[in-house]
């Protein structure tokens, strides 16, 4: 027997049925009042806290909970406020925060990007002359709250200040320290009034040990945990690391803490290595990451046990903690609301409810013994044996292609600068051509008519006549725009990754496994439980009947194959390698049946490219090589003078920029705006020899942006890229935005486009 306490390190925002996203909408529109927004988060909350400690979880987690975001609730606590948004002091409004994540009339949104390789969104801190101060020590409310309303004792959880700040911008290399110096006196007053309140653990987040760095960057971490042990000895801190191995073990264990949390899941096996070469310090507790927080197949409970024995002869006894790998913001509440899924594929899940019952029963099995839970082994057991060896993953069909793939084409009949010859010709564009990213705006009305027809309360018939309306008018209204290249709009989806899910064996879409993605912005990332394959045309009908309306060209809109598995919960029994190309071998199909109905413009997203990209650069150039072979698996086929359009989302892409060219698209499109046009930069330090069309306005944001604003990022790209590769575009899709502010804002784009043209063709005389 071993003596195991349970941990939780985070738990999902949205409710079971998206109730956060709806609250915070509401507010958003004025339906609801910051008081009724308040009490319905905090039911929420509360719920949530009341199911771990149901389950018997012994540490869990408070101040988990955010309105938006935890790095901004990390910059609103310290006051780290954009100068433009005016705030004169004190605690932060709740306008004030949701202005800075979403921005207003008269300031820009702070920049967003991917937190680390996941597909959540945080926003940037922005740390020009930060001068932190504690205005509001959340995690004390938070703490406070849930031992009054439920009497738990719960685990504090703090963004930890050297990941807190490597994630901000407007510092350097040089004054990093010296910011640094400024911070730890702030969250030492957090901790402070943590232990006077009564504080036994608290949870802190330092995700950056588990990427790669200089090993002279350790001795920050030992500067700021000396100092937090020294004013607050009481304390025990669990300092977490997670998604990936640990490169400096021996240094991180030994920090000044009493917990020590390892990812044992997404460490390429390395954690255990290290555990079992190097030890473990007697007087420490180490947090076991062995659940995956970041994937919703169920665990094979044996397995997991074992690594826990393995891991539990290196630690002295009561001192192992087991837990997720990883918070569980990152899968759906509860996997007892799909009722309609196979029984197979329904045993074979675990949502983040399914994951608090598997860590409680690991812990059981260590502290009691398997004979315990004999009950519960035996039920992973054989739902994980029927999930792997069912015919959704032993399709002979695919795995025979997938055998053979040495004998497909992967690259364009002709090189770039000869194909897109061949393409100007036929498409006629003028200098500088427009166009937009793929979706329109998703009103009201279009959600509705959607679960109308879901429901069965319409029929077919009339769905497809309502998708053909809105279709044709938006059609009618890029014309009238005068947008050079077109698109359907996307009406039909209702996400650009599980409306693929819902066309291809292989898939299965859920009904309730929403996660967040940034915001309110909610995306249920389809299953990939088994073998991929095409079973039938997925937007052939759509699109030839876009193009059917009018002469200008229309583009075919797909999802890339990275992309797709970056933004679905992929089958945990393969490679994902091997699933990447099994959906590239389905959308060669798509895209070719594209071609052949008179399509000739296509464009393959695969905005999540670089967000996918390993933690440690020693994986990323398998998993560069792979992403560029899955997308030209999927586009390669086409014709020479079939146009390839692809689009990337918020990313620093300098690192990438050979992987970018090497895909063969013609022509991308990347965000610019949102990071204020610092991608350009890239372009100014490297030669770009394709098409490419950098986002000129923030769709992430309300505001409509003025006919300046474009142009002056307009004209910053232009100092970089030649005018006759400038495609002018916003930055990603425009389903997430209202109808009237899309129309001024294109408006806006279009005006800004014409006058550039002019002024670049007199620049040109």
């Amino acid at each position: 027997m071993v003596k195991a306490i349970s941990s939780n390190l985070g738990y999902p925002r949205l409710g079971e049925k998206r109730e956060w996203k709806r609250a915070l909408e509401k507010f958003w529109n004025g339906a609801i009042t910051e008081q009724e927004l308040l009490a319905e988060t905090k039911e929420l909350r509360l719920h949530a806290l009341k199911k771990q400690q149901d389950k018997g979880i012994d540490l869990i987690p408070v101040g988990d909970f955010s309105f938006y975001d935890q790095v901004l609730d990390t910059s609103v606590t310290f006051g780290i406020i954009p100068k433009r948004f005016e705030h004169q002091g004190g605690k932060v409004s709740l306008n004030t925060y949701f202005d800075i994540a979403r921005g207003k009339s008269d300031a820009v949104a702070s920049e967003m990007t991917k937190w680390f390789n996941t597909n959540y969104h945080y926003i940037v801190p922005e740390l020009a002359d930060a001068e932190p101060k504690v205005l509001d020590n959340r995690a004390l409310y938070y703490y406070e709250e849930a031992k009054k309303e439920l009497g738990i004792e719960g685990k504090p959880v703090l963004v930890g200040p050297i990941t807190y700040l490597k994630l901000g911008k407007g510092s350097n290399a040089a004054s990093f320290e010296a910011l640094l110096d400024k911070f730890i006196p702030a969250y030492a007053e957090i901790l402070k009034e943590l232990e006077a309140a009564g504080v036994k653990w608290v949870q802190i987040d330092e995700p950056y040990l588990a990427t790669s760095f200089d090993k002279e960057e350790i001795a920050l971490f030992e500067k700021v945990y000396q100092e937090f042990q020294k004013v607050a000895p009481n304390l025990n801190i669990e300092l977490q690391t997670y998604f990936e191995s640990l490169d400096y073990y021996e240094e991180v264990v030994n920090l000044p803490v009493a917990a020590i949390g390892i990812d044992f899941v997404h460490d390429h096996g390395e954690s255990l290595k290290a555990l079992k070469a190097y030890g473990f310090p007697k007087e420490k507790y180490l947090a076991a990451g062995v659940i995956d927080g970041r994937n919703v197949w169920r665990s094979n409970l044996d397995d997991k046990l074992e690594i826990l024995t393995e891991i539990a002869a290196h630690v002295t006894d009561g001192k192992l903690i087991v837990q997720p790998s990883n918070s569980l913001l990152h899968v759906p509440v509860t996997k007892w609301s799909e009722t309609d899924l196979d029984e197979v594929i329904l045993d074979g899940l675990s949502f983040a409810d399914q994951k608090l019952d598997e860590i409680a029963i690991l812990t059981k099995a260590l502290t009691e013994g398997k004979a315990s839970v004999a009950k519960e082994l035996e039920e992973a057991r054989t739902s994980v044996t029927a999930l792997n060896e069912s015919s959704h993953r032993n399709n002979l069909e695919v795995q025979t292609a997938i055998a053979n793939l040495k004998n497909v084409r992967v690259e364009r009949e002709l090189p770039f600068a000869e194909r897109i010859e061949l393409q100007h010709a036929w498409l006629q564009l003028p200098l500088f051509p427009t166009t937009t990213i793929g979706s329109f705006p998703q009103s009201p009305e279009v959600r509705k008519t959607r679960a109308d027809w879901l429901k069965g309360n319409i029929t077919d018939a009339e769905y497809n006549s309502f998708i053909e309306q809105e279709t044709a008018r938006w059609i009618q209204i890029q014309e009238e725009l005068d947008i050079d290249v077109l698109v359907h709009g996307e009406f039909e989806r209702t996400d650009m990754v599980e409306y693929f899910g819902q066309k291809l064996a292989g898939f299965q879409a859920t009904k309730f496994g929403w996660v967040q993605s940034y915001g309110s912005r909610a995306v249920r990332p389809p299953l990939i439980y088994g073998d991929v394959a095409f079973t039938e045309e997925i937007t052939v009908k759509e699109s030839v009947y876009a193009q059917s309306l009018t002469k200008r060209p229309v583009k075919g809109m797909l999802t890339a194959p990275v992309t797709i598995i970056n933004w679905s919960f992929v089958r945990d029994d393969v490679p994902e390698s091997v699933v990447a190309n099994q959906v590239g071998l389905a959308l060669r199909k798509e895209v070719e049946a594209l071609e052949q109905n008179g399509i000739k413009v296509i464009q393959v997203d695969e905005p999540a490219l670089r967000e996918g990209l390993p933690l440690k650069r020693a994986r990323w150039e398998k998993y560069l090589n792979d992403a560029v072979y899955s997308f030209k698996l999927t586009t390669a086929s086409v014709q020479n003078d079939t146009q390839i359009h692809t689009h990337m989302c918020y990313s620093d892409f300098d690192d990438i920029i050979d992987t970018i060219s090497a895909l063969d698209a013609d022509v991308i499109s990347i965000e610019t705006s949102r990071s204020h046009g610092e991608i350009i930069s890239t372009f100014e330090e490297v030669t770009y020899d394709k098409e490419i069309g950098l986002g000129v306005y923030d769709i992430h944001s309300p505001r409509v942006p003025t006919v300046s604003e474009i142009q002056d990022n307009i004209r910053r790209a232009l100092r970089a890229i030649d005018a006759k590769q400038f495609w002018i575009n916003p930055d990603c899709g425009l389903k997430t935005r209202k109808e009237p502010e899309t129309i001024a804002a294109l408006q806006d784009m279009i005006k800004a486009t014409k006058e550039i043209r002019v002024e670049y063709q007199v620049l040109e005389k």
